[in-house]
């Protein structure tokens, strides 16, 4: 660890930052997995899933940058490497080999709801820790996460 003078604790800074980078390693392999939907959609609903997916992947590049953030305040690294990340995600593995919009619709709702679980996770053991602001960072990455996921959904939903 960095020296700083947070007064967090040093034992809940590592802590933090320990869990900060396994959330990083699933926020980079979240946005790695919607660019590869963004980028090989087909079908009737070409442009609108290839936009939908492309705004989603700003938000997880986003989400990325301020779990990164977060970790080197703390007195971390951030560990956001290729090797890193593919080491470390959780994340059910993408099937590059995906071109069907509905296909990419399925499986970009699966991996969201993953991320999503994950991210809760994250707010439960950052409050249980007593870091209310890594709580709350997560709290803010699982709102827009739930909201994405909402908007992926849809696609699947019929209408009434």
């Amino acid at each position: 660890m960095n020296p700083t003078k947070n007064d967090i604790s040093e034992s809940v800074r590592v802590q933090m930052a320990k869990l900060l980078n396994e959330r990083l390693a699933d926020s980079i392999d979240l946005f790695n997995q919607i660019k590869q939907a963004h980028w090989n959609v087909k079908g009737p609903s070409f442009i609108a899933l290839h936009e939908l997916f492309d705004d989603i992947a700003e938000h997880a590049e986003e989400w990325s940058d301020t779990i990164a953030e977060r970790a080197v305040q703390l007195g971390a690294l951030a560990e956001g490497t290729s090797q890193i990340v593919a080491k470390r995600t959780s994340l059910p593995e993408y099937d590059a080999a995906i071109t069907d919009g509905m296909a990419h619709v399925d499986k970009l709702s699966t991996t969201l709801a993953a991320y999503a679980s994950n991210i809760r996770k994250a707010i439960e053991t950052a409050d249980k820790a007593g870091d209310k602001d890594t709580a709350d960072l997560f709290t803010e990455v699982s709102r827009g996460t739930d909201k994405d996921l909402w908007f992926v959904e849809a696609h699947m939903q019929k209408g009434r």
